[in-house]
C-alpha cells in the first residue's frame, strides 16, 4: 500500500563564531584608514573587515578632528581648524597621485599608445 517514507539526515550548516576585537586594534584599523586616504572597502579587505564595521569603529574611536571635520568648539580659522583641512589636503593630494600614476601606468602599456620618435 504506502511505502515508507525514508527522510534524509538534514545538514546543519557550520556556524560562524563572531570574531571580537580588542579596543587598540580598533583604533588602529580606524587610524590607519583615516590616514592611508584610502577608502573603507580597501583598507577593510586588507584587514580582514566589512567596510561598515571600519564606520562604526570611526564614530567610536575617530579623534573629533578627523575627516577634515573641525574639532568641536574651534572656531573657523583657528589652528585647530587649519590643521584638520590641511590634513584632509593633505590625504587628497596623496590619492590623486596614486590615481595619476594608476593612470600613467594604464596609459604605458595601451594599444592606442604611438610608438615613440626613433632618429634615423
Amino acid at each position: 500500500m504506502g511505502k515508507a517514507c525514508k527522510m534524509k539526515p538534514v545538514k546543519q550548516a557550520p556556524t560562524k563564531s563572531r570574531r571580537k576585537f580588542d579596543e587598540t586594534f580598533k583604533r588602529e584599523a580606524v587610524n590607519n584608514w583615516l590616514s592611508s586616504g584610502k577608502s573603507a572597502e580597501v583598507i577593510g579587505e586588507e584587514l580582514g573587515l566589512d567596510a561598515n564595521r571600519l564606520y562604526a569603529w570611526r564614530k567610536r574611536f575617530a579623534p573629533a578632528d578627523a575627516g577634515g571635520r573641525a574639532a568641536a568648539g574651534a572656531k573657523p580659522g583657528s589652528s585647530a581648524d587649519l590643521q584638520a583641512r590641511l590634513d584632509a589636503a593633505l590625504r587628497e593630494v596623496r590619492h590623486l597621485r596614486e590615481q595619476r600614476d594608476i593612470l600613467k601606468k594604464r596609459w604605458a602599456f595601451s594599444p592606442n599608445q604611438r610608438p615613440a620618435l626613433c632618429p634615423d
